[in-house]
């Protein structure tokens, strides 16, 4: 039977949020926390529950980024990954590079925005939140929903629809990866 490796990326593949450390690298550290800080009021009623994490992140990120042209960014996305190869937890790329060498379908599904994930690995599937362009520019807002709790399990099931055709092993370290845990044959909680 086909074997198929999903992993989640932030936490589990790396040491920390690649989405904080990206808008730092992206924008410096006082812009960095002077984009936050004019966020603290959406942070909060997150935390409280009242407002939803997704429409946070894209609310941030716009800040940081919308109105930036494509190209720049992924410029911005590939030297991120280029000088943050400290980020990578050797366990998982050796898990990574096992799959591969299995001949399985290797899978990285992501909350973060595919653009920085797959630069980190350029031979895998990034299955991560996708950004909305428009004439070349980011808008700012999120084309796809985020890839988190049971839109990792959607968006698997979107490229694989047989669920019975493949032998699913999931790595994830947090509440986002509950349900994909859930879904899997071989389910492994805990950062790599």
């Amino acid at each position: 039977m086909r074997k198929v490796y999903a992993f989640d990326f932030d936490g589990t593949l790396t040491t920390s949020d690649t989405l904080l450390a990206f808008i730092r690298y992206a924008n410096g550290t006082p812009a960095f926390m002077w984009g936050f800080l004019r966020h603290t009021h959406l942070l909060v009623l997150m935390k409280l529950k009242l407002y939803p994490n997704w429409k946070v992140k894209q609310s941030v990120f716009s800040y940081f980024f919308k109105g930036m042209d494509l190209e720049s960014f992924d410029s911005l996305c590939q030297h991120f990954a280029d000088e943050n190869c400290g980020l990578l937890r050797p366990k998982g790329l050796q898990l990574i590079a096992q799959a591969k060498e299995e001949g399985a379908d290797t899978l990285i599904v992501s909350a973060s925005i595919d653009n920085w994930v797959q630069p980190f690995f350029p031979n895998v599937t990034v299955l991560g939140t996708q950004i909305e362009v428009k004439d070349g520019y980011l808008t700012g807002r999120f084309l796809t929903k985020n890839c988190y709790g049971q839109e990792k399990v959607n968006r698997i099931l979107a490229q694989y629809p047989d669920r019975s055709s493949y032998y699913l092993i999931a790595y994830g370290d947090s509440r986002g990866d509950k349900e994909l845990l859930a879904f899997a044959d071989e389910a492994h909680y805990k950062a790599l």
